[in-house]
């Protein structure tokens, strides 16, 4: 019997959400990821910016697989001027980690944010993510702090 020739996997799109049904696909993975595997209390991980926040998901074969948040800030960090946002809530199913899923989200919030005329993104990043956003030209700021019981950085980027 022939072997199956193999299959690749399906191309990630990575799309803004559009209604109300994409953003509980997005709150779902961030429940998975957050909450259930990294126990950050449920009243921390969703919080008011959800209502006015740019959120997109990453599509995999029809299946919501990742997500990501863009909020423009109301002032610049400390030392920062212009106009900034931070990203967050970054999450991706742990089936599609290592896949590049994160640096889609990233990379597409980045373009958004430009697009709105950001000129400069904050983000808080958990201590073993350092390397990912290092990669991506973020550069840490400041010292460790804790956020929902977890290590974190703040890190910094001019778009």
């Amino acid at each position: 019997m022939p072997t199956p020739p193999e299959t690749s996997p399906a191309p990630v799109t990575i799309a803004q959400i559009k209604d109300e049904a994409e953003l509980m696909q997005a709150l779902a993975i961030r429940e998975v990821v957050f909450i259930e595997e990294q126990h950050v209390p449920e009243g921390i991980e969703r919080d008011a910016e959800d209502a006015h926040a740019y959120h997109v998901l990453a599509i995999q074969g029809g299946h919501a697989i990742g997500t990501g948040r863009l909020v423009k800030l109301p002032e610049p960090p400390a030392g920062q001027s212009g106009t900034w946002g931070q990203i967050g809530r970054m999450a991706v199913l742990q089936s599609h980690r290592k896949a590049r899923v994160g640096s889609l989200l990233l990379t597409t919030l980045e373009e958004e944010a430009r697009r709105r005329n950001v000129t400069g993104i904050m983000l808080h990043a958990q201590l073993y993510a350092l390397d990912f956003y290092k990669k991506h030209g973020y550069q840490p700021v400041g010292a460790v702090f804790d956020e929902a019981g977890i290590d974190h950085l703040e890190m910094h980027k001019r778009l």
